[in-house]
């Protein structure tokens, strides 16, 4: 059986060959936005890496009159917290260093949750990087709609879960929303 080590590193390498393959995903999946579940107050992430960019979604949202806000890491061990931002406004490196609003902006609690990945399942099984941020997140959020924002190469057939992974709700790619039964 594979280590989640393993499997976080090789879905990582198939992640940057996707990315590098399809530059025009992150701008097709934005355009299944209307699709999304309904919440007045969306949380993104700013894209690292081959994550699956956010600027077209966030745009897409923003216009479609959508509250958007960005994940805060404050303390390493900690949730995160998140932050009012719109398209354009200027971003600082959070405790993770992570592009995050300012301090100023406005907290928010989101009522839609897109978090990156490196894997999903069709049952709601998440492989995040490991950190624990959106584990810990989604646990003091138990209300929130957690959708994973993901090129749809990297769904996989079954992700072992632990008992504190929180399940995603759904999932949108190039190809669509599509909701967890």
């Amino acid at each position: 059986m594979t280590s989640k080590h393993e499997l976080r590193a090789s879905m990582r390498a198939l992640r940057k060959r996707l990315a590098e393959v399809d530059n025009e995903a992150a701008e097709r999946a934005a355009g299944h936005a209307g699709a999304l579940p309904t919440g007045d107050a969306v949380a993104l992430y700013r894209a690292m890496g081959s994550e699956l960019d956010t600027d077209a979604l966030a745009v897409a949202l923003h216009q479609a009159g959508r509250r958007l806000c960005l994940p805060v890491v404050i303390e390493r061990d900690a949730a995160m917290i998140f932050r009012a931002w719109a398209p354009g406004e200027p971003l600082e490196l959070d405790a993770a260093g992570c592009p995050a609003p300012l301090p100023l902006a406005e907290a928010v609690t989101p009522d839609l949750i897109l978090t990156p990945l490196l894997a999903f399942d069709a049952h709601g099984g998440r492989l995040g990087q490991g950190g624990g941020y959106y584990d810990r997140t989604f646990a003091v959020l138990p209300g929130a709609v957690r959708v994973g924002f993901a090129y749809a190469g990297q769904e996989v057939e079954r992700l072992a879960l632990e008992p504190h992974d929180m399940r995603l709700h759904g999932v949108l790619t190039e190809k669509g929303y599509r909701a967890v039964q």
